[in-house]
């Protein structure tokens, strides 16, 4: 057990290094599967917090500083879970049959650690000396010091625990009635035609959505629905009024080919151009901070001696990012083993993918760190980083004429689009890490943990994270597959995953070397982003609260439509709840923001319990699914429930919102 030298507390224990590693199995697995069916992860920083706090109650020494460790570590492993935004197009591609388990893992934990070590440098110029909000690790600290200042046996930590457990009762009883036992219908959509144009009316009916929209608020919630009008609106509609249509082909199908050919690549754009535009407003103080903290490690100093203040050695830090530089060379020459190329193209490509990821995850890195800190980890644009990597990757792999002897056949190709990828991976690990690891350390200096202790909780969380990952991808693969990757014949393609940021990556990577990406619509989408962006800073300039969050719009426009609206409902249920709460604030003469802290919390919590509930009932879905080999093995009865399901679950759906806001809000 490793002490507080200041304090005498124990901090980074072995039993919290275990139970953090529990709640890792359930937060990536959950992360995963929602990664996968919408493209979506969420925090898992602060639920991780509260169960530790639950558990280790009931051991006796448990202390604040024990449970910020536990945390730190789950919410590492559960953010490395991002690396599914782009390795199952390695799959869909068919360059992958399943996802190896040693390559996986190696390009999950060298990305991650990487990410670990490129954000110690911009600890303190970021968390200590700066003054960016961190809003997730200022909330996640707050729990920790309410659960740990509680007073009467811990009150506070079971509430809080029954939170969550209530949100996830209620999102696996549904998840199970729709998904399992196809009771409900996991959503609904309405067609019309107006002419030759294509009109979609959908309803979303996923709880762990709800909890997702819950969580990124109004502003972002009305923006995504912005891009679902965008896209479903106006660009289906006016591309299906133009482009014919093949007799006999069905409304729906044709519209979803109109959307997912066209329209998700000015999706993609508007992503794109937000990523950048965010870059650039942060260009100047992020370079600021890597000068100061690059200045103090070459200087070989540890802050000022304190405990509080003492980061991981700088010799500690080089050894392990050369170790995880060699493990990517090792990973890059596993995944080029068996490609057709000489010795010095095999050389020469996994040099190109090491340096590359070195030098790109740096800067990532740095702009991730600072974007959680102005913006939280849940809102940074990794989509949109992880589109402008597979782009460069791709054009400096064309540019550098070293993939022109591949690309003379269709093999060759294939090979170029992997390689693109892979490397990809490495820097979406990265980015997501670090855009997680500040937030943590942001909570960390508010409860007064070490720093380097915390930095090696964060390390053992990627491992951990890493080794979780391959199995729960090829147990959800092969029990649902992905779009247009079915590893078996004769799959139910309705309930394949659909994997949407690595669908849109690969579609990049495949039109780049092939000459055939759609630029029009890429073009159209960075053209209406930067209108948008213009209306968003002039927004800002009027110094209201309405704002126009030009990535969520993005991703309203890329995400499928059933995704989008199940997301607004979450964010729209937030925004009642928060009325409400104004309204009895008035009645009973407090300020909103006191009387309102508690049920926001509780609304977190029970948001987060609605995401996990639904995610580990598709986990173990899968699992049966696997074990028996059929599509539906807990089906009542094939198709009875197909005509009324759909007001069956919409009715479901409506009292399960009406129970989480009864649950969150205060009673009278």
């Amino acid at each position: 057990m490793s002490h507080d030298n200041g304090t005498g507390l124990p901090e980074l224990t072995l039993r919290g290094m275990v139970l953090g590693a529990l709640i890792t199995v359930v937060f990536t697995a959950s992360n995963v599967y929602l990664g996968l069916k919408v493209g979506l992860t969420f925090s898992s920083a602060i639920p991780a917090a509260v169960i530790s706090m639950a558990v280790l109650r009931l051991f006796s020494g448990a202390n604040i500083l024990e449970n910020n460790m536990v945390q730190t570590q789950a919410s590492a492993a559960g953010t490395l879970s991002a690396i599914i935004f782009i390795l199952p197009g390695l799959v869909m591609m068919g360059h992958w049959h399943g996802f190896p388990f040693w390559q996986t893992l190696g390009i999950c934990a060298a990305g991650g650690m990487l990410g670990v070590m490129f954000s110690i440098p911009l600890r303190r110029v970021m968390v200590v000396q700066g003054d960016l909000p961190y809003p997730e690790g200022v909330a996640a600290a707050e729990i920790l010091r309410v659960g740990s200042a509680d007073a009467d046996g811990g009150e506070e930590t079971r509430r809080g625990l029954r939170d969550i457990l209530f949100g996830g009762a209620l999102s696996a009883g549904f998840s199970l009635a729709a998904s399992g036992f196809r009771v409900f219908a996991e959503n609904m959509n309405l067609w019309f035609s107006a002419g030759a144009s294509v009109l979609r009316l959908p309803v979303g009916f996923s709880l762990a959505l709800v909890g997702a929209g819950y969580m990124i608020g109004i502003v972002s919630g009305v923006a995504i629905l912005i891009g679902l009008v965008i896209a479903w609106g106006i660009a289906v509609p006016y591309l299906t009024a133009v482009t014919p249509r093949d007799a006999g082909t069905a409304l729906s199908a044709f519209a979803n080919g109109i959307w997912s050919s066209q329209v998700r690549f000015m999706g993609a754009g508007m992503i794109g151009v937000a990523a950048v535009w965010t870059l650039a407003t942060l260009f100047k103080p992020m370079v600021d901070g890597v000068k100061v903290s690059l200045s103090t490690l070459s200087r070989r100093q540890q802050g000022s001696g304190e405990r509080t203040d003492r980061d991981m050695p700088p010799a500690w830090i080089i050894a392990i990012s050369l170790a995880m530089i060699a493990l990517l060379a090792v990973v890059f020459a596993s995944f080029l083993s068996d490609a057709p190329v000489s010795s010095a193209l095999f050389v020469g490509l996994i040099v190109y993918a090491v340096v590359f990821a070195f030098i790109f995850g740096f800067l990532v890195a740095a702009a991730c760190g600072y974007m959680a800190g102005l913006i939280g980890s849940s809102s940074s644009p990794i989509s949109g980083i992880g589109i402008i990597a597979v782009i460069l990757v791709s054009l400096l792999l064309l540019a550098s004429g070293a993939v022109d002897s591949l690309l003379a056949t269709p093999q060759g190709s294939k090979l170029a689009i992997a390689i693109a990828l892979f490397v990809t991976a490495a820097i979406i690990a990265v980015a997501a890490i670090a855009n997680d690891n500040l937030q943590d350390l942001k909570t960390g200096q508010l409860v007064g943990a070490t720093p380097w202790r915390q930095q090696v909780a964060l390390l053992v969380g990627c491992a951990v994270g890493a080794a979780i990952i391959p199995p729960v991808l090829n147990l959800l693969y092969n029990a649902y597959g992905f779009t247009g990757a079915l590893p078996r014949e004769g799959m139910d393609a309705a309930q394949a995953l659909a994997a949407p940021q690595a669908t849109l990556m690969t579609a990049i990577a495949t039109g780049i070397f092939t000459r055939e990406l759609n630029w029009t619509m890429l073009v159209i989408g960075v053209a209406l982003g930067i209108v948008l962006i213009v209306v968003d800073w002039l927004l800002a300039r009027r110094g209201g609260v309405a704002r126009l969050p030009v990535l969520a719009v993005g991703i309203g426009i890329y995400l499928p439509p059933t995704v989008s609206m199940a997301l607004f409902f979450g964010a729209v249920l937030g925004w009642l709840i928060d009325g409400r709460l104004r309204k009895r604030a008035a009645v009973v003469g407090k300020e909103f923001d006191d009387y309102a802290e508690r049920p926001r919390q509780r609304g977190i919590l029970v948001a987060s319990g609605l995401i996990v509930g639904e995610s580990l009932v598709g986990v173990l879905l899968a699992a049966v699914i696997g074990f028996t080999g059929k599509d539906a093995p807990l089906a009542l009865a094939a198709g009875a429930f197909d005509g009324i399901g759909q007001w069956l679950g919409l009715l479901a759906f409506l009292l399960i919102l009406w129970s989480v806001a009864r649950r969150v809000l205060p009673a009278r």
